[in-house]
């Protein structure tokens, strides 16, 4: 029995990479109806979550977040459009892709030699009963590329941790949102995702304002990890040069593994909460092309564990330089780390 742990790490390695491609994860390519599409299918437990695009070109498309449901007996595989979080229009006139939410019903076939498909029907998600055909295939790389990357690649050695799949969600429902026209200003086209990047709430185009600008003063204890964000005083720790195309930062608990758990705020917006603290990594990727010049990078204390205060060690991996640090947080203090860009003269 106590071989039985190598023996699984040793089947890992010899069949992983099958195991993956056999797996409804993925990213799938093909037509939905008449309409060009891609859909990133995330499996947790019998729910399925992700997003799908319906393009026309690059830059031409629209992205909804997807909810579903796979039955493993019969290999049917259910979703729907469930938000448009995303629009980007042509400069050429031509109507972006995608207007109409839509069901999809689907087989998961695995005919063999590697090949993944999924053929079914589709319909306006108002309808019950979908006609239109939808055939996809199951692909290695996306045209797309967005937060949902990193958990496609990483299912099969942790990223298929229901808690990831959920941060990894609210970082998709807070992306660029769809153009929206008012009478003061003409509606401004929205950045499609960088190449390789996860999608990190816009930017206010007003100043940021910085931290030494004094917080309002909330009266009663504080209870959630936003007003507990508020109160705390930022205590400056280190600062972090930024270069290439993405931030990696990796959390640990610094003493004994006694149940703490963190949440991250950058440029106080919260983007990571119920990070629960342990000997193995915490993993968080940041696109720099998505960040100001000047960032601000919060970590709260969620709980204290067992033995006060809140300890995180953080690994921060910028190109090819790494950068550690101790982070405290306690009831009156969160840890500030300073993310900034090189100028260019």
């Amino acid at each position: 029995m106590k071989n039985i742990p190598l023996l699984l790490l040793i089947l890992f390695f010899l069949f992983g990479n099958d195991l993956q491609s056999q797996m409804v994860t993925g990213v799938w390519k093909g037509r939905i109806g008449r309409q060009k599409a891609e859909v990133k299918i995330i499996q947790k437990g019998d729910s399925l979550t992700g997003t799908s695009y319906y393009y026309s070109a690059p830059g031409n498309y629209r992205r909804y977040s997807i909810k579903g449901f796979f039955e493993p007996t019969t290999n049917a595989v259910v979703w729907w459009d469930d938000q448009l979080i995303e629009e980007k229009s042509s400069t050429l006139g031509i109507g972006t892709p995608g207007k109409i939410p839509l069901l999809a019903k689907a087989d998961f076939n695995c005919p063999g030699g590697g090949v993944m498909m999924l053929d079914g029907t589709a319909a306006p998600k108002e309808e019950s009963d979908p006609n239109g055909s939808l055939h996809l295939d199951k692909i290695s790389s996306s045209n797309f590329r967005d937060e949902w990357d990193y958990v496609i690649d990483n299912y099969i050695i942790g990223a298929n941790n229901p808690d990831v799949i959920d941060s990894v969600a609210l970082i998709a429902f807070r992306g660029p949102q769809p153009q929206q026209k008012t009478q003061d200003r003409p509606s401004e086209p929205v950045e499609s995702p960088k190449k390789g990047m996860v999608v990190i709430p816009p930017m206010p185009s007003e100043p940021v304002v910085k931290s030494e600008t004094p917080k309002p003063i909330i009266p009663s204890k504080p209870v959630t990890i936003e007003e507990k964000f508020v109160v705390r005083k930022s205590k400056f720790v280190m600062d972090i040069p930024l270069a290439g195309d993405s931030l990696e930062l990796r959390f640990y608990d610094n003493a004994e593994i006694d149940g703490d758990s963190i949440s991250l705020f950058l440029n106080q917006k919260m983007i990571f909460s119920h990070i629960r603290l342990t000997g193995k990594p915490y993993v968080v990727k940041l696109p720099i092309a998505e960040l100001s010049e000047s960032n601000e990078l919060v970590m709260v204390a969620e709980n204290l564990g067992r033995i006060p205060p809140n300890t995180s060690y953080m690994i921060a991996i910028v190109g090819e330089k790494r950068f550690e640090a101790n982070l405290e947080s306690t009831e009156e203090t969160s840890a500030l780390i300073r993310l900034t860009k090189p100028k260019i003269e």
